[in-house]
């Protein structure tokens, strides 16, 4: 032991100078996911290793000797997996800086993911060297392969203005950004199956492509809500939708500007209207034959939320451009849902708007009248997704006729306080959907806590005098997430005999100062029973008893 802490001090010396063999410069990174473990020599290939203690300890070098071999000897690794101490991780360089491995922490919650998904996030973040390619392998089991590939993915977001060499960053678009110079990162894997046996047989090809597509669609919704308002208005969202639109030719059905007003969107086109660029509602259905029950995606879309006439303080509002994340998280679901070949009816809905102020905003007062046909006398400006939203959900009550509606959105400040930065929170009418939503919430790394479902309770907190209810409660220490979500079931009626589900993600959707894709992973593991892809159909959840069910029975 003591041999070996001399070894990493050594390394540490190393490790600075030989930063500096590897260029500095800005790339756009590619993310490839391979079958099995490909040869590559760390020298050229840096290579990072992650992985649980206990999954390490599993390994023999020959398992890994592919990526190490000539740099690593096999006592070098067997003496690095003996020094690793996780709290709650830890690291050990194998070889100067180019060949790293990582364990992961030792213990998962049961509110946590046991992939152990933001653990892999960080350890990528910081530990690789975005030189021109470069590996990642993940030791896991079979069913932590979904959420420990969506894990790495969100360590490289797309959307960068940062100038200098080879930093391209032209036009933002659905692929990423083609000017900027290439960096690939291979995502390989050893899969550990349950009696601790490392499996030999390589991942399919059914796999990989969901990998492959899964990783597009997250990183798609981090770049829309990275984009700043200039470069990512209604317009430039729905040239998104387009664009995503044809590669699955699928053309979207657009209700915009005055034609809002006219049908009677009042919720989106009050929240809309004062903006340059018009709102809209944006909807991309999928429907293959033969399906059996049809499910609206209903998201929040605000490009950018000054709080309108209600408008926000100096340091509240920098960072509402990623008020957006419901939706661009519904976009890249769609389309990977798609292209696994989802067997239900699928609608995305995109509720679209700009919450700015000028002559013809909204004011506290106003009273709207939303597509449900109920009166909402506005009383905080600054509670506009509920109201776009509310629109959404009713649109795929009476025009789709979905018998399973999830809205995902930005809505509260609120959500973080319930339920903090990890977790998004779930509110629905179906107890048995919640528990399916948290176990999606879990495989998939995007997770999810449960809040109150009260209506006869809460509901009240929007009571008004001259309108069918307000637009912001009353008292703002009761449940606001659970509130704020009230709000839109009200305009579907809590009578609604289908499930309805809607996800709060405010702090979830970023981290620092970079969006996550949070909602991507969530979603496709929560409908993946209803898709063709091997890979879904193994995480996704089961119908397991409710936990009240469970107490009334014992």
């Amino acid at each position: 032991m003591r041999l070996l802490h001399s070894t990493k001090a050594i390394s540490t010396i190393l490790n600075r100078s030989h930063i500096n063999s590897f260029p500095a410069r800005k790339m756009a990174t590619e993310i490839k996911f391979n079958e099995s473990l490909t040869r590559s020599d760390p020298q050229l290939q840096p290579v990072l290793i992650i992985g649980q203690l206990r999954h390490l300890n599993l390994l023999k070098f020959g398992h890994l000797a592919s990526k190490l071999e000539p740099r690593v000897t096999e006592e070098t690794f067997k003496s690095a997996i003996a020094c690793l101490h996780p709290a709650p991780t830890d690291k050990c360089s194998l070889y100067l800086d180019v060949a790293t491995v990582a364990a992961l922490p030792l213990k998962a919650s049961r509110h946590n993911t046991a992939s152990r998904a933001h653990s892999i996030t960080r350890l990528v973040k910081n530990h690789v060297l975005n030189v021109n390619e470069e590996n990642v392998v993940l030791v896991c089991e079979r069913e932590n392969i979904f959420a420990s590939a969506c894990a790495v993915v969100r360590a490289f977001p797309l959307y960068s203005r940062k100038t200098g060499s080879g930093s391209g960053n032209k036009t933002p678009n659905a692929g990423g950004d083609a000017d900027a110079s290439r960096s690939v990162i291979n995502v390989e894997f050893v899969v550990i199956d349950k009696d601790g046996c490392i499996e030999e047989k390589p991942l399919t090809q059914d796999e990989l492509n969901c990998l492959q597509e899964s990783e597009r669609s997250i990183r798609l919704a981090a770049r829309i809500v990275d984009t700043p308002c200039n470069e990512m208005n209604v317009d430039h969202f729905i040239e998104n939708v387009r664009e995503f639109g044809k590669e699955l030719s699928l053309e979207p059905q657009i209700i915009r500007g005055e034609e809002l007003k006219e049908r009677g969107f009042g919720g989106i086109y009050g929240v809309g209207k004062a903006a340059a660029v018009p709102p809209a509602l944006v909807v991309l259905s999928h429907e293959p034959k033969g399906a059996q029950e049809t499910i609206a995606l209903v998201g929040k879309g605000i490009v950018y939320d000054t709080g309108g006439l209600s408008i926000k303080g100096k340091t509240a509002m920098p960072g509402m451009k990623r008020d957006c994340g419901g939706a661009a998280a519904i976009l890249g679901a769609f389309y990977t849902a798609v292209k696994c070949g989802f067997k239900d009816n699928l609608h995305a809905v995109f509720c679209l708007a700009e919450n700015s102020v000028g002559p013809n905003a909204t004011r506290p007062d106003d009273i709207h009248t939303l597509y449900s046909g109920r009166t909402v006398e506005i009383n905080n400006t600054d509670a506009e997704g509920r109201l776009v939203l509310a629109d959404g959900v009713c649109f795929a009550n009476k025009d789709l006729k979905a018998n399973i509606i999830l809205d995902m959105a930005t809505l509260t400040g609120a959500q973080g306080i319930a339920t903090g930065k990890y977790h998004g929170a779930i509110l629905t009418n179906s107890e048995p959907w919640e528990a399916k939503a948290l176990q999606a919430g879990r495989k998939s790394g995007d997770l999810l806590a449960p809040i109150i479902y009260s209506p006869e309770l809460h509901f009240s907190e929007f009571a008004s005098a001259v309108a069918d209810m307000k637009n912001s409660v009353a008292d703002r220490q009761n449940a606001q997430a659970s509130c704020a979500g009230l709000f839109v079931a009200a305009h579907l009626g809590f009578d609604y005999p289908g499930v309805w589900m809607h996800v709060d993600m405010a702090t979830p959707v970023h981290c620092g100062e970079r969006a996550t894709g949070y909602g991507v992973a969530l979603l496709l593991t929560l409908f993946g029973s209803r898709t063709n892809c091997a890979l879904l159909q193994s995480i996704a959840p089961t119908d397991e008893e409710p936990p009240s069910k469970r107490m009334c029975r014992d």
